[in-house]
């Protein structure tokens, strides 16, 4: 098969020996560009999976530190103080009728619940409040910590009045079950 496509080649003009001799330099460069790409893609994967291994194993290897760590903060919450998803509802709109906001609004409360903790997560909605009454909101809140907690909060200015802001927040609370 080599000896017929070289006799083939070799009885072109000089022209044809050239655009063929093209064709297949593009058609090779074009090969190794992808086998380059896929190689880089590769060691990209490998990388980042090395380093969420190394992760992994540095956190399993402090396992014992984070346990303990994680049992501390536990023996310092008292059980009945830790809020359910009903308790955690009510006390946020009381915090915010105390703060002296208006115009609020709340989603569905969600649960995650792992054995003797659960995480309650409600989110909770402010429609067109000053800065005062959401900074009071806000640091009434930090007063209820470790116990209720803002795990997300997005300001925007009122499009009708620039003076004013609506809020969007995810509060969440830790509940430990009760034996």
């Amino acid at each position: 098969m080599t000896r017929t496509l070289r006799a083939f080649f070799l009885a072109r003009f000089l022209r044809e020996k050239l655009l063929l001799t093209g064709i297949v330099v593009l058609v090779a460069a074009l090969w190794l560009s992808s086998i380059a790409s896929r190689a880089g893609r590769f060691v990209h994967v490998a990388r980042v999976t090395a380093a969420s291994l190394s992760e992994q194993a540095r956190w399993l290897s402090n396992r014992a530190a984070i346990d303990a760590s994680a049992q501390a903060a536990a023996g310092r919450l008292d059980a009945v103080r830790t809020l359910d998803t009903t308790r955690l509802l009510a006390e946020v709109n009381a915090i915010a009728v105390e703060s002296g906001l208006k115009n609020i609004t709340s989603g569905e409360p969600k649960d995650v619940s792992s054995g003797q903790f659960s995480v309650h997560t409600l989110q909770f909605n402010v429609m067109k409040a000053d800065w005062g009454t959401l900074k009071q909101f806000y640091l009434e809140l930090g007063k209820r910590s470790p116990y209720i907690g803002i795990e997300q909060c997005s300001l925007q200015v009122d499009r009708a009045n620039q003076a004013l802001l609506n809020a969007n927040f995810q509060i969440s609370s830790v509940e430990i079950a009760r034996n």
